[in-house]
């Protein structure tokens, strides 16, 4: 029995770890500006303006004050990645920071992507990858008009 705990301790620490850095590039964490470039498994860190393959593009839905939350101004996103690859992009790691201000933490705020407790954004699970020279749009409800400053972390193909 005792072993059993030791193990699904083992396994927990290993999860958490794991969940708390998925942009870790191999061994490596890249460094601020960088990218995680993992190409069949070969993970190297680029400089973010050197990363072709893939594109963010941001486009305001409409901006509105809603008196019922206290006539707060906030703003619909929509968010498009872009994979300029001749080959499918396997996953993505978004950085966001403070400026990803959600109207609320519900499903109603953001959708088609995975919020991850660490506040980095990831395709969900009915999207598992974005095909060759095709894009992907996921969108977001921000309170005010400032855009979220969004960043890839890491992509791999």
């Amino acid at each position: 029995m005792r072993s059993i705990l030791i193990l699904l301790s083992l396994l927990l620490t290993i999860a958490f770890a794991s969940a708390s850095f998925p942009y870790q590039c191999g061994p490596y964490s890249c460094q601020f500006g960088q990218v995680c470039r993992i190409d069949n498994g070969v993970c190297n860190c680029i400089p973010i303006n050197d990363c072709h393959e893939v594109s963010l593009s941001t486009k305001v839905v409409g901006t509105w004050v809603d008196g019922s939350r206290g006539n707060k101004r906030f703003t619909q996103y929509d968010i498009t990645i872009t994979n300029n690859l001749n080959t499918n992009i396997k996953q993505i790691y978004i950085a966001t920071d403070y400026t990803l201000r959600l109207r609320d933490h519900s499903n109603t705020s953001i959708w088609n992507v995975n919020l991850l407790p660490n506040g980095i954004l990831t395709l969900p699970s009915y999207q598992p990858s974005i095909n060759a020279h095709a894009s992907f749009t996921f969108g977001f409800i921000l309170e005010g008009t400032q855009p979220a400053n969004l960043n890839v972390l890491s992509v791999s193909f």
